[in-house]
């Protein structure tokens, strides 16, 4: 199994232990993720699975050479998304599945209203090529990459303290020197009424024989 954007390893372990005996290799471009992540394998004892640098374009395995492919919170990022799904097509072996799984900022639901500052951020997540509309487009993407078999699904994640979420969103904004938007989110968070929720969408599929 490969777990494709693996970034510190917290789904690539449980995925490990789910399908031990069977293999697990972590792939990832940050060599920093991949520390932790290591580190976090040989905390939980597992030696099913390993951790490796490298990009979602040129993924280093042999074609035909796993039997599942997941991917999280990576899609959404791509400038390139079809190239991406092509490597994983091409390491997968005829029959097997992809599952990915990407938000979607057309369903956000915040309180109170902080639109100004997550809209400054969804323009700097597209200027970098990224779509953080991503998530509905997965069963689209998937197709038009020879895949078969398409599956949907939606749902709501509410982050239990929102200001976790915000400080990721604060920090690229303020590396872009949109401060003033970052602080927005900084404060928004400190509401006693705040809530972060937004729509996720799974999508898994087949490569075909």
């Amino acid at each position: 199994m490969l777990d494709l954007g693996c970034g510190p390893g917290t789904i690539t372990v449980d995925l490990a232990a789910a399908v031990a005996p069977g293999h697990v290799l972590g792939l990832d471009r940050q060599a920093s993720q991949l520390r932790g992540a290591r580190a976090l394998a040989r905390q939980r004892g597992l030696t099913n699975v390993r951790f490796r640098q490298g990009s979602c374009y040129d993924i280093p395995l042999d074609d035909g050479s796993v039997d599942r492919v997941f991917s999280h919170a990576l899609m959404e990022h791509l400038a390139h998304p079809a190239q991406a799904l092509a490597e994983i097509r091409r390491v997968l072996r005829p029959g097997g599945k992809v599952g990915l799984c990407s938000p979607d900022w057309g369903g956000f639901l915040l309180s109170p209203p902080c639109d100004d500052a997550v809209s400054a951020y969804t323009r700097l997540q597209q200027a970098n090529g990224g779509d953080p509309f991503a998530g509905h487009k997965l069963g689209e993407y998937l197709l038009e990459a020879g895949f078969e078999q398409c599956h949907l699904d939606a749902r709501y994640e509410r982050h239990a303290d929102p200001a976790r979420i915000v400080s990721y969103l604060a920090v690229h904004l303020e590396a872009a020197g949109q401060t003033a938007h970052a602080r927005r989110l900084r404060d928004w968070a400190t509401s006693p009424s705040a809530m972060f929720a937004q729509a996720w969408v799974t999508a898994i599929a087949v490569r075909p024989h």
